[in-house]
């Protein structure tokens, strides 16, 4: 390991700063004292995102003990069982370790000069760690709030479907793609497309949370979203090619929820329509489009087209009603 440069934080400083406990036990240790299996916590870890530790590495602190003590409070008390431990275990890694990355590139973006001398780099961390408890406390709060949220959303599709647990659940899928966005990429400055991509996903998640739907994940150019019903989804999408250059595409039909993302033949059918229209417009499928019989939309029904991998489809162009 290279010394760090005086002034310029440690790697094990960074870890003492934000974790706020030392590193005591081993590999073998932190389970014999949490009471989990060592086979099973080397599982917790690697789902959590973590790398493998050497045997002899003291990398463990007391709150990697405590929180291994709940995971086996859990499994005692059988409210878990250890697939769905290591199932929540990778959802959690997945999550915060692209909040950490983002909410660290925010922090360093926004705090260093174009030129950081090792004090600027010590002066984040010092202001990181002064942020924490704050942070902390919303973080829960949110999570909290994301929760409720999921399950008020999870209660209304059950109803939707009559089943208790829906394994297939209809709803509004949508992708949202940036027009020209290889071209303007290869234009650009790394900063300046870092800002069109980052004010995009900010514009598409204002806009899809203001009508109560969810955005389910970002791709750069591209957005993945999906609503509960048909006039909820046309009207985000509307109000998407009002702000930005875009092109649309969505269908309604059954899909699998899965891994906090959506998967099945509805998710491709509004991939494909997304690439079939043109910039500025907004195509949706049949069924999407009778879903909003009665309504402020107007779908205009076009010729039929190929869909690769699904066949022929039948696209409407979505457009406000003149009246």
């Amino acid at each position: 390991m290279s010394e760090a440069r005086p002034g310029r934080p440690s790697a094990e400083e960074i870890e003492r700063l934000l974790v706020g406990l030392p590193p005591r036990y081993t590999r073998a240790e932190v389970a014999a004292k949490s009471g989990v299996r060592q086979e099973l916590a080397e599982r917790i870890w690697r789902a959590l995102g973590f790398a493998q530790r050497a045997d002899d590495a003291v990398a463990f602190t007391e709150a990697d003990v405590d929180a291994l003590r709940r995971v086996r409070s859990m499994l005692d008390g059988g409210l878990l069982d250890e697939q769905t431990v290591i199932r929540m275990a990778r959802a959690l890694g997945q999550t915060t370790a692209r909040l950490a990355q983002w909410q660290a590139e925010i922090m360093i973006g926004t705090m260093l000069p174009p030129e950081p001398s090792d004090d600027d780099l010590a002066t984040v961390l010092d202001t990181a760690q002064g942020l924490l408890p704050d942070f902390e406390h919303v973080l829960i709060h949110v999570w909290r709030a994301q929760l409720a949220a999921a399950g008020t959303r999870l209660l209304a599709i059950a109803d939707v479907n009559d089943e208790p647990v829906p394994t297939r659940v209809a709803m509004a899928v949508g992708f949202a793609d940036l027009v020209s966005f290889t071209r303007r990429s290869r234009e650009l400055g790394e900063k300046e497309l870092a800002e069109l991509v980052e004010g995009f996903e900010a514009r598409a998640s204002d806009v899809v949370a203001g009508h109560g739907a969810r955005l389910v994940k970002t791709l750069g150019d591209e957005v993945l979203f999906t609503a509960q019903e048909p006039g909820q989804a046309a009207a985000i999408a509307l109000d998407l090619v009002e702000t930005e250059e875009l092109r649309i595409g969505m269908a309604y039909g059954p899909v699998v929820p899965m891994m906090g993302d959506v998967f099945g033949t509805t998710v491709n059918l509004a991939a494909r329509l997304t690439a079939i229209a043109r910039p500025g417009t907004i195509l949706v499928d049949e069924a999407l489009a009778a879903g909003l019989d009665g309504g402020p939309y107007e779908p205009h029904r076009i010729r039929r087209r190929p869909a690769r991998g699904l066949g022929v489809v039948q696209p409407y162009v979505l457009r406000r009603s003149s009246s």
